[in-house]
C-alpha cells in the first residue's frame, strides 16, 4: 500500500460508521488521477488553504467594518475558529476530519467585502440575488485558477454551500461546520463587541448565562458538549441548549448586529459598492480580463458581481477612491 493508501485504510478502522471515508467519495467533476500521499478530501483542503480567495480572507470585514485594532476578527481569522471547532466536533463523534477541514476553509470564500452589509447591498443590485455560501460555491468550481475551478469532490462542495441556509449537508462532516460556523461567530462576535465597547458582559441574558456559562471559552464547551452528547446519526443538541442559543441569537441580532455603534459606518457600504457595480456594468472593459471573459460568456451582471464580491475591503475602498475621488494636481 502507499501512503493513501494506508491512510484509506486506518479511515475504515478508526472511524465512526456515520463517517464518510475518502475511498467513499462520490468524485470531482473532472476525474483525476489519485495522489499517493494524500487521500481526496487532504488535497481538496490543501487546495482550498493555498487559493486567492482564502487569502483574501485576511482583510474582509467579519462584524466590525474596518476597526482600530489588531485584536477584531477577520472573515479569515473567523474561518481558522469554524475550522477549529468543526474538527473538535468531528473528531469527538469520530468523523473524517480531512473533510471537515476542507469544508471549514472554503464556507466563507464567497464573502463580500465589508461583511453582511456588503452581501445585502449585492443581494438588491444583481438580477439573480447574491448569497455569499452560493457564491463560495461558485468560487471554487468556476472562478478559481482562472476559470478552471479547484474541482473539488462532491462532498466538499455540497458542505460548502449548504453551511448556512436551506438544505443541510448530506454528510455529517458538513452539518458539523454549519453548527461550528454558528458556534463560533457568536461568541467571538460577544467578545468583539465587548472590546469595541458596544456590549457589556452584564448585558447578556441571565438564562444564556446560566445555561452555557459567562466566558467565551466555557459557551463554546458547552455548545460543544452538549452537541457531542445528543448527536448519533444526526447532529443536534439539546432543547434546553438550543432555545438558549437562539435566544442569545436574538440578543445579538437586536443588540449588536442590526443597532450598534460600531455598525455606524456601515450606511456608507451601499453608496460605495453601488457606484461600484454601476461603474462596471457601464465600462466592463475595465475589469480584469478574467471577469471580461465572464461579461462575454455569461452576462455582464454577472461578471461585474464575480468581480466586487471578490474584493477585500482595501481593495474596494482604493478602487472607489481610484474612480470618484478627485486627485490633487501636481506641478512635475
Amino acid at each position: 500500500m502507499n501512503i493513501r493508501e494506508k491512510t484509506e485504510w486506518i479511515e475504515r478502522c478508526t472511524l465512526s460508521e456515520n463517517a464518510c471515508l475518502s475511498q467513499n467519495t462520490r468524485g470531482r467533476a473532472r476525474v483525476e488521477e489519485k495522489c499517493e500521499m494524500r487521500t481526496d478530501f487532504q488535497r481538496d483542503r490543501d487546495r482550498i488553504l493555498h487559493c486567492k480567495a482564502f487569502r483574501r480572507l485576511k482583510q474582509k470585514t467579519q462584524v466590525f467594518l474596518s476597526p482600530e485594532g489588531d485584536h477584531y476578527r477577520t472573515r479569515l481569522t473567523h474561518t481558522l475558529e469554524v475550522s477549529q471547532i468543526a474538527r473538535t466536533i468531528a473528531r469527538s463523534l469520530r468523523l473524517n476530519e480531512d473533510l471537515t477541514e476542507a469544508i471549514a476553509l472554503g464556507h466563507d470564500l464567497g464573502h463580500t467585502p465589508f461583511g453582511h452589509e456588503g452581501e445585502r447591498v449585492l443581494n438588491l443590485l444583481s438580477p439573480t440575488g447574491y448569497y455569499h455560501y452560493i457564491q463560495s460555491g461558485r468560487v471554487v468550481e468556476i472562478l478559481e485558477r482562472d476559470l478552471r475551478g479547484l474541482n473539488l469532490t462532491r462532498e466538499v462542495v455540497n458542505g460548502i454551500v449548504t453551511h448556512t441556509k436551506g438544505d443541510w449537508a448530506y454528510t455529517l462532516e458538513g452539518c458539523a461546520v454549519r453548527y461550528a460556523d454558528r458556534i463560533a461567530y457568536i461568541n467571538h462576535d460577544i467578545e468583539d463587541a465587548i472590546t469595541a465597547g458596544v456590549l457589556c458582559q452584564e448585558q447578556l441574558p441571565k438564562s444564556v448565562v446560566d445555561t452555557l456559562g459567562d466566558t467565551k471559552s466555557r459557551r463554546i464547551t458547552t455548545l460543544i458538549t452538549d452537541l457531542v452528547e445528543n448527536s448519533d446519526k444526526e447532529l443536534k443538541m439539546s432543547q434546553a441548549v438550543n432555545r438558549q442559543y437562539e435566544l442569545l441569537h436574538k440578543f445579538m441580532y437586536d443588540t449588536v448586529y442590526l443597532d450598534s455603534q460600531a455598525k455606524i459606518e456601515e450606511h456608507k457600504v451601499e453608496k460605495l459598492i453601488t457606484e461600484l457595480y454601476e461603474y462596471f456594468c457601464k465600462n466592463p472593459a475595465k475589469m480584469p480580463l478574467m471577469y471580461q471573459t465572464i461579461a462575454k460568456t455569461d452576462s455582464i451582471p454577472r461578471a461585474v458581481t464575480d468581480y466586487i464580491s471578490g474584493m477585500s475591503d482595501d481593495f474596494a475602498s482604493r478602487t472607489f477612491e481610484d474612480l470618484f475621488i478627485p486627485k490633487k494636481w501636481q506641478v512635475l
